[in-house]
């Protein structure tokens, strides 16, 4: 039997994630957890959420989101998360629940249905090999799960592959190679340091050129409250950032991205970026940084050279729904 999440289920679908979803590599639930990831968030819908019920138990939990302020948000559902208890692992019942998901999207107007990092709904997991470090964020499907499977059989795609990279912060120190790239940047009129609002200009202008509202974004709030990020500057103009700079709760060094404008490339600017980026978050506490980059992505270089190694891979995956399909 399948329905729609009631709150009167939660306890007994936390009890089902600690069992079945912390064996995947996904982090353990508590009431409070489970409320701010799902329940509180603002594109929780019950008409997208379902629990797999044998008798009195719950056997497997799925979620889905929507939301036309979402990238893709027009046409796409995002699909948060698929669990089912072990011994209900089944073909027949990871299809049922991703049925109920792909039938709300379609009755939500959607056209496609994705696995996808911009889901708003953020599950961490553990580092693999560490005391119980963390990613803020799964960037799509467990390759190595038996979820990635099923979904390839039900018609889903893969369409980019994501590496997860890890790195322990005690005693970074920046390869000599990344710190001739700086002198030989600053001989060129290039600066990377600290944003600072008196010596630094045209942040808000550079911020749009990266288009990616989530940095604009962040990288503005950090500004106007003077929280920490790197800035390159070109003879004091803003042309690139890394930030921000922070202590997570876990440990974890955030920071929301890396760019450089494109008119600037070419000056080994994003790699001094992210050196002095690991270096700074040491020098806040942190413990350790994780990041996701695909697989084919160039930047990945960067990482490697600083000391990062590949610690997990997830699959960003895309299914055309039936409507979508119908109006071929």
């Amino acid at each position: 039997m399948i329905n729609n999440y009631r709150e009167e289920d939660k306890d007994k679908v936390i009890e089902l994630w600690n069992r079945a979803a912390v064996k995947i590599g996904y982090k353990e639930m508590d009431s409070k957890r489970f409320s701010d990831i799902f329940t509180k968030n603002p594109y929780f819908d019950p008409k997208l959420t379902f629990v797999m019920k044998e008798e009195a138990a719950v056997t497997g939990f799925a979620c889905g989101c929507v939301g036309k302020d979402l990238p893709l948000g027009d046409t796409s559902g995002y699909v948060t998360c698929i669990i089912l208890d072990e011994q209900y692992e089944t073909e027949e019942n990871y299809r049922k629940l991703m049925d109920c998901i792909e039938e709300a999207f379609i009755k939500a107007g959607k056209l496609q249905s994705e696995i996808l990092f911009f889901n708003p709904m953020m599950l961490p997991w553990y580092i693999k090999g560490t005391d119980h470090h963390e990613h803020n964020n799964a960037p799509g499907v467990f390759k190595n799960s038996r979820l990635f499977r099923e979904l390839l059989n039900y018609g889903y795609t893969q369409r980019t592959t994501e590496c997860a990279m890890y790195l322990k912060l005690d005693h970074f120190i920046i390869p000599q190679k990344v710190q001739e790239k700086e002198r030989k940047a600053e001989l060129e009129g290039f600066e990377v340091s600290l944003f600072d609002k008196n010596r630094h200009r045209e942040l808000d202008t550079m911020l749009p050129k990266l288009d990616n509202p989530l940095w604009e974004k962040e990288i503005n709030q950090a500004a106007k409250e003077g929280k920490p990020f790197l800035a390159a500057a070109y003879h004091g103009e803003v042309v690139g950032f890394a930030g921000p700079i922070r202590r997570q709760e876990s440990g974890r060094g955030y920071f929301t991205g890396i760019g450089v404008i494109r008119e600037y490339e070419g000056h080994g600017l994003g790699t001094i970026l992210f050196n002095k980026l690991c270096e700074e978050e040491e020098k806040v506490g942190s413990e350790y940084m994780s990041l996701y980059t695909g697989d084919t992505n160039p930047a990945q270089k960067i990482y490697l050279q600083a000391g990062f190694k590949v610690v997990e891979e997830f699959s960003v995956m895309r299914k055309m729904l039936k409507t979508a399909e119908a109006s071929r």
